[in-house]
């Protein structure tokens, strides 16, 4: 276990920067950090910190802000128990430093940095003047695995590449909505057969609490894949947890992929959304009252018929968050299993 401080000095909205370049064995090896390092026997946080900015930096530091804790592992071997600060009062004359190269950086330019993807996150709290924190971050190897704020697991994604597939880049959640990362989904739609042949699709009314799309109507059930899972294993957790759907591996059939863009505002944010989805069908039979729906996610449930549904996201009516052409792949499926079932001898 160690204990270090890591610093970012502030001045006319830059960060100043460490570039790690100048060591070869080196775990942050051309990475951009703060300015710290290890406790010395006795220090308290502060001594270390002072001490480090010194030899660092040239600077002797006046006012400076403990932000958060930072609770690192790497590899499920090794653990880093890291005080963050800020500071932005500091005198003297600046020094190379023989850690890298210092630099200040524009703060709107810091994300564009080669940075350790949990870094991300703290910049984030930092910049939104999040009040003090603990953030845990478990690594194995440069990937992330694990995030944790103030006690509550974060969801991680994976990102893609242009041909669908994850790149080994794995990003917070809310995070990739702001930068309209593109990542995956499963969707799962629950389908009636009614007597006239016609079909009904069951459309889950999103959640007040949800943070896009709040009190619409959606897919039956959807949700992002978690970093290292597959589509179906995520798309059976969803329609589980979402309305108390157990579904076999058998049960839900998968009729293709969609992929969707979208760019929004909510809740005074930028909202960007780049969804590779697996899109699949359920029709066992199921009672609509005896579903246990998670209050968080869905305020309600009511079944619609396809045409019906088909045109509110055609004419892309108020109160409704569906794609046109996933509809329709979900009508065409219908209606070819239709046509088979009527060929049938």
């Amino acid at each position: 276990m160690k204990l270090t401080t890591l610093c970012y000095l502030e001045r006319d909205e830059k960060y100043l920067m460490l570039h790690r370049i100048k060591k070869q064995k080196d775990v942050n090896k051309d990475k951009w950090i703060g300015i710290g390092g290890k406790f010395e026997f006795g220090e308290s946080p502060e001594d270390c910190l002072l001490r480090e900015a010194k030899e660092e930096t040239g600077y002797e530091l006046f006012s400076y802000r403990l932000r958060g804790i930072v609770t690192f592992l790497f590899n499920d071997e090794e653990a880093e128990y890291m005080f963050l600060y800020t500071a932005d009062g500091f005198a003297g004359e600046p020094r190379l430093c023989d850690e890298g190269t210092l630099e200040w950086i524009p703060k709107k330019d810091v994300d564009a940095l080669n940075l350790w993807e949990g870094d991300r996150l703290f910049f984030k709290l930092m910049n939104e003047e999040r009040p003090f924190f603990s953030l845990k971050l478990h690594y194995r190897g440069d990937r992330l695995c694990e995030a944790v704020l103030d006690g509550r697991p974060l969801e991680l994604l994976d990102v893609l590449n242009v041909d669908g597939e994850p790149s080994g880049l794995v990003r917070e959640r809310g995070m990739v909505h702001e930068r309209g990362d593109y990542h995956r989904t499963s969707h799962v739609w629950i389908v009636r057969r009614m007597p006239d042949r016609s079909c009904e699709l069951l459309l889950q009314k999103r959640s007040r609490e949800k943070d896009s799309f709040a009190g619409c109507y959606d897919i039956s059930s959807a949700g992002h894949i978690p970093a290292g899972e597959d589509y179906l294993p995520s798309a059976r957790r969803e329609l589980f947890e979402e309305l108390g759907i157990l579904a076999g591996p058998d049960d839900l059939t998968r009729i293709g992929f969609v992929d969707s863009l979208y760019e929004g505002v909510f809740q005074g944010k930028p909202f960007r959304n780049h969804e590779k989805s697996a899109v699949y069908v359920y029709e066992k039979p199921i009672d609509e009252t005896a579903l246990l729906l998670q209050a968080s996610e869905v305020e309600s449930v009511r079944w619609f018929p396809l045409d019906d549904a088909l045109r509110a996201a055609r004419e892309q009516e108020p109160g409704f968050c569906l794609h046109a052409d996933e509809v329709g792949m979900v009508g065409k499926y219908i209606a070819e299993s239709l046509q088979k079932d009527r060929e049938q001898p």
